[in-house]
């Protein structure tokens, strides 16, 4: 599911965002994700943990939680991505939305896309 830049702008990402909210797509995401979104919540953006505790109910209503061990290692630029594959690949995942560049540099994973939400779009309409 779009991170941060889904809730915050009405760009790409939210679009990506209600796809999800339509029932279009089904986000995936591991308790790892949730954590470091509620961390850029607070300390980037300065939600109050009520807001937090919101964006999180959205995401356990809307995605599905996908149970990780955190041994797999792919992204040697930034091992703390690597949360983002194994959870695509444990849920069964054909795309990973995301606007990391470590994650979109390796373009795939194990038959998983890595796309932008611009890209996930373009696809998504045709």
């Amino acid at each position: 599911m779009c991170g941060s830049s889904g809730l915050l702008w009405l760009g790409n990402p939210y679009r990506c965002l209600r796809l999800a909210y339509a029932g279009l797509v089904k986000p995936l995401y591991c308790q790892a994700m949730l954590a470091e979104l509620a961390i850029k919540l607070r300390e980037t953006f300065h939600f109050s943990e009520s807001r937090i505790e919101a964006v999180a109910y959205d995401f356990r209503r809307l995605g599905e939680l996908v149970e990780v061990t955190g041994n797999l290692r792919v992204v040697t630029a930034d091992s703390d991505d690597d949360k983002f594959i194994e959870c695509a690949i444990s849920g069964g995942a054909t795309v990973i939305i995301s606007s990391d560049h470590h994650l979109l540099d390796l373009g795939s994973y194990g038959g998983i896309r890595i796309l932008n939400a611009g890209q996930f779009l373009a696809d998504w309409k045709t």
